[in-house]
């Protein structure tokens, strides 16, 4: 199982749904100024946010590293593959990235993608994606956290240095034999400066804002043009 994989399993037990649902009001209100009939969703997870733009009448396409999110997507019916965006064909309207993807990637891997996406967009297309900001890792994201079911246990533990988060995921599964397995591994974020995104060579930052999801300001959310 990869981290990413594990990050699936816990999903359910982290308490994140209601951050979900605003972040994905957010990212459809900023899509309603544009005339999108083909999204690219990078990092789709479940397959959320696509269900809400296919019932706007927008064509979507998925893709996630996390086998376990894109099995899930397909059992729904979504056009979702657990491939590198690197290999999807096509180009788009717009492309998004929601909930945190940038900041799984260093600045070299970070940069890389951007002009990948670039590559994936229509002419005017657009790329929406957010981030967590400084206080956002150091105040909100830092820390240590427990949650349970009846067959599940979770132990988060996080800790923010060197402008890099390392979150560690414990979760113990009961078994049908009433014994429980145990899943651990660490994900790891990176913060990334506003200038990160203002020398691209395929992507123009046209607006940035800075938002509260958690607490005060913890996120900002990046509105990219193709040039």
């Amino acid at each position: 199982m990869t981290n990413l994989d594990l990050y699936a399993k816990a999903e359910h037990l982290l308490g994140i749904e209601e951050a979900t649902e605003a972040l994905y009001d957010l990212y459809r209100s900023e899509l309603d100024e544009y005339n999108v009939k083909t999204l690219l969703d990078v990092g789709c997870g479940r397959g959320g946010f696509m269900q809400r733009m296919i019932s706007d009448g927008v064509t979507c396409k998925g893709v996630d590293l996390s086998a376990v999110m894109v099995k899930e997507c397909q059992a729904q019916g979504l056009d979702a593959e657990c491939i590198d965006v690197k290999e999807i064909e096509g180009k788009f309207d717009a492309v998004v990235s929601i909930f945190d993807v940038l900041n799984f990637m260093d600045k070299e891997a970070l940069v890389a993608f951007l002009e990948t996406i670039a590559d994936k967009l229509n002419d005017e297309g657009i790329f929406i994606a957010d981030i967590n900001t400084l206080y956002g890792f150091s105040d909100v994201a830092e820390g240590t956290m427990s949650s349970e079911s009846e067959n599940e246990f979770l132990s988060v533990d996080a800790v923010f240095e060197n402008n890099e988060l390392h979150t560690r995921f414990t979760l113990f599964e009961k078994n049908d034999d009433g014994n429980y397995t145990k899943h651990q591994d660490t994900i790891v974020q990176y913060f990334h400066k506003i200038q990160t995104f203002q020398n691209l060579s395929g992507l123009k930052l046209v607006e940035k804002q800075t938002f509260s999801l958690y607490d005060t300001e913890d996120k900002t959310l990046l509105i990219f043009k193709r040039r």
